[in-house]
């Protein structure tokens, strides 16, 4: 600390306090300052701000959870006032509410997408992963799968089932909360990182967060009306201080299936299907589409195995829905 100034980390939001975790490992209630409000990358020559445009509204930096920030003492003794948000490295966004065509960042400083799906009970639903891992590609981050409660169908089925996505390339780990399978290999992949864990409800997130770090009472999904009906928070995204280390965090996004693929160009999807990513550019169209051109590189790989039909399916559904609302 330096001048009365503290670095920290925003884990969460209610109206306009914001909850910032600093590097000393308290947590503070912080206001923003008005020129960050107002604050835009889109000056005019002269160094005025555009506030009157809607370009300018765009390029405004909206405060998410994630941020580092630099706090600074507020008209009060005991209060604090966001000064500065510091350059972030990545960020998981949406599209702004309303039907606008600008962003709304979810999270920001991102390292990687845990997508944590059960096993059974909920049975899940493949189309459902393919749509969270494309939300990760077409965001620039890394995905992680957790397969949750294999203790009801066995390891093996379950490696046999999601086997395809190891095949793929993404990480996947089987683990049982409640039988105490792979605890420590989902600890080693949270460990150090800022994690967006999502998945569909009942899959189980909280339980295995309190199995992985037992005794700390770590719960996600249970984010407060409060929070959710904040006019400056994000989508009632909040981060959660990993115990006994200083750089994870878990945020939980009750909503990021409905972070959709806002931004992503209908030509664009096959980039975030790998399999398919690698052989796009031996089609014989640069623009194929991958539905019924002649010689598609991407259909012959699904005709001959090396795509899987679910995957192919899922870019199908996708590209119809990018294409619609194009």
């Amino acid at each position: 600390m330096t001048d009365g100034a503290l670095v920290g980390v925003v884990v969460g939001g209610t109206g306009g306090v914001w909850q910032v975790r600093t590097n000393e490992g308290k947590t503070v209630d912080a206001a923003l300052r008005g020129r960050l409000k107002k604050s835009n990358s889109g000056k005019r020559a002269d160094g005025s701000l555009r506030r009157d445009t809607v370009l300018a509204a765009a390029e405004t930096l909206k405060l998410a959870v994630g941020d580092d920030v630099r706090l600074e003492r507020g008209d009060r003794d005991d209060a604090w006032a966001i000064a500065e948000i510091l350059p972030r490295r990545s960020r998981l966004a949406r599209r702004a509410p309303g039907g606008g065509m600008g962003e709304r960042i979810v999270a920001a400083n991102v390292d990687q997408v845990v997508i944590v799906f059960a096993a059974a009970k909920p049975e899940p639903h493949p189309r459902m992963l393919d749509r969270f891992l494309v939300i990760a590609e077409g965001n620039a981050l890394a995905a992680k799968i957790v397969i949750n409660k294999v203790d009801l169908v066995g390891e093996d089925a379950a490696r046999e089932r999601f086997g395809a996505y190891e095949k793929i390339g993404y990480p996947v780990l089987y683990t049982a909360a409640k039988a105490g399978i792979g605890l420590a290999d989902a600890r080693g992949s949270l460990a150090g990182r800022r994690s967006v864990l999502t998945g569909p409800s009942g899959v189980g997130k909280s339980s295995l967060l309190n199995a992985i770090f037992p005794g700390s009472g770590l719960r996600v999904g249970e984010i407060s009306e409060s929070v959710n009906k904040g006019r400056h928070t994000t989508v009632g995204a909040v981060m959660l201080p990993l115990p006994d280390d200083d750089d994870g965090y878990v945020i939980d996004t009750p909503g990021l299936r409905e972070v959709g693929l806002w931004s992503l160009p209908a030509h664009d999807l096959d980039k975030c299907f790998p399999e398919m990513r690698e052989r796009r550019d031996q089609c014989r169209f640069n623009d194929c589409r991958h539905v019924a051109e002649p010689e598609c590189a991407v259909r012959e790989a699904v005709a001959q195995g090396d795509i899987t039909a679910e995957r192919y399916d899922s870019y199908l559904r996708l590209l119809e829905e990018l294409e619609a609302e194009a």
